[in-house]
């Protein structure tokens, strides 16, 4: 399934199937809900560079 074909798929789902997914998806990567630093609000971009850096040491993803 292409990029494109994939966008379609989840904007098609409704909210409640979307949350559920990402939450399948999360457990799958080991991420726990709420594993974030206590008293912290994220905001998007903070979120994006946090991903790309984790996504630069895969061992921090591993360590389970």
């Amino acid at each position: 399934m292409n990029k494109e074909e994939r966008i379609k798929r989840f904007k098609s789902i409704s909210s409640s199937e979307r949350k559920i997914l990402i939450l399948k998806k999360m457990k799958a990567c080991g991420i726990a809900v709420g594993s974030g630093v206590l008293n912290k609000k994220y905001d998007s971009k903070e979120v994006y560079e946090l991903i790309h850096i984790a996504n630069c040491f895969p061992e921090i993803r591993e360590r389970n």
